[in-house]
């Protein structure tokens, strides 16, 4: 039996983009964690470390869609280096800022700077899709970056904080500065593999690619699954915390990105037939399902295994969510769309920590479950509603910017 993951990367160029794309996206999981850990140890407080890291989050999450589509409209060196400029600029002076004590104002200025880093995992998602369009190796491709995310959220995370605790404050900062300067540098400069500019095609208009239904619908479910991902995080926390055993959440949150991790492989090597819809329905649905084990998880052990169950979804989501994106949008607007999709989880994150954390607060750590159960039926929700507008093709998403024509 071949391995399909070792024909996708044969073709001429693969290995040296994905290389590059791995250290150029680790910044991702790096910058958020690393501001906190950074400005906490040398502020002294938690909130500005916090805030000012939001402030990165969620600008990024706003600004990267808009960067991508310049990409789609002008190539990924023309945009990437501009913007890739601007980031590492910033997050010097934010770096900076935190040795020398800058004001309070210099260091949300800089992180509002540093939030024009372009979407890495949008750019490599193009790259396979310029090699690989229409063909089943494209759902392997998929397959390897959702795992690679999930290493990278695993590793980066893990790395910044490592560095920045056993070194010097600003060291995780600036090792993710040097990743994405060194990473991006090197993905751009192949430019074999880099997707050609495609022009609009007939009767679509100039609009953003989340005008387009599917877009919606994908993007919006992602907002919950997002929202699922930071509910446990932050439940597991309390949790271990509360069972008298706070080392242990590092060893649940790992677990959980491991089972995701795993499963991704393989449906990438399986690359099953049934319609990419189907696929995500059945996936967001066993998101869903394997959510209420954790409501009744009160012992680490407990709460390790049912965290590795409900995580095995996450990819299969992941890999049909971005298939469908593929398939559904116009070529000229597939680097955008993949941004719109990423931007839901990054604000379902956001949205996630923050009512699973007042739930903690209030109602107790086992509580902050209940509210991935109530995010994943709503995510099953909106897939469910949205069967037959993701089973059409990408000439009806396309005929979807058309101005409609008056009564």
């Amino acid at each position: 039996m071949s391995n399909p993951y070792r024909e996708i990367f044969s073709v001429r160029g693969a290995k040296g983009f994905s290389a590059a794309g791995f250290f150029a996206r680790l910044p991702i999981a790096m910058a958020p964690i690393g501001i906190v850990a950074m400005l906490s140890q040398t502020r002294g407080e938690y909130w500005i470390a916090g805030a000012v890291s939001a402030i990165f989050a969620l600008t990024n999450a706003l600004v990267s869609p808009q960067i991508s589509r310049l990409v789609d409209r002008l190539g990924q060196s023309a945009i990437m280096v501009p913007t890739t400029a601007i980031s590492v600029l910033a997050f010097i002076a934010l770096i900076v800022g935190a040795n020398q004590d800058w004001p309070a104002w210099a260091l949300f200025v800089s992180a509002f700077f540093a939030a024009a880093m372009p979407s890495i995992p949008a750019m490599l998602r193009a790259r396979w899709t310029e090699l690989f369009r229409d063909r089943p190796e494209l759902n392997t491709a998929f397959a390897f970056e959702s795992a690679a995310d999930e290493l990278v959220y695993i590793a980066g995370a893990s790395l910044s904080v490592g560095l920045a605790v056993a070194l010097f404050p600003e060291a995780g900062m600036l090792v993710s500065t040097v990743f994405l300067v060194v990473g991006t540098a090197a993905f751009v400069l192949q430019r074999s593999t880099e997707p050609k500019v495609r022009h609009l095609e007939h009767g679509v208009s100039h609009g953003s690619a989340i005008r387009l239904r599917p877009v919606q619908i994908i993007t919006l479910a992602l907002v919950f699954v997002g929202s699922m991902f930071a509910t446990a995080e932050v439940s597991a926390v309390a949790i271990t915390k509360e069972l008298g055993q706070p080392n242990a959440a590092s060893l649940v949150i790992g677990v959980y990105a491991i089972g995701s991790f795993v499963v991704g492989l393989i449906i990438g090597a399986l690359n099953p037939r049934m319609p990419l819809q189907r696929q995500l329905l059945i996936a967001v649905s066993v998101l869903a399902v394997t959510a209420l084990p954790l409501t009744v998880a009160d012992t680490v052990p407990l709460l390790a295994l049912a965290v590795f169950v409900s995580g095995i979804a996450i990819s299969p989501t992941f890999i049909t969510a971005f298939g469908l994106i593929e398939r559904r949008v116009p070529e000229s607007m597939l680097t955008e769309g993949v941004t719109w999709v990423m931007t839901g989880i990054g604000i379902g994150m956001a949205l996630g920590a923050f009512v699973a954390g007042w739930v903690v607060d209030n109602f107790g750590a086992q509580h902050g479950f209940f509210v991935s159960v109530i995010a994943g039926v709503a995510s099953v929700a909106i897939i469910a509603s949205g069967q037959r507008i993701l089973a059409g093709g990408r000439t009806e998403a396309a005929e979807e910017t058309l101005p409609q024509p008056a009564e």
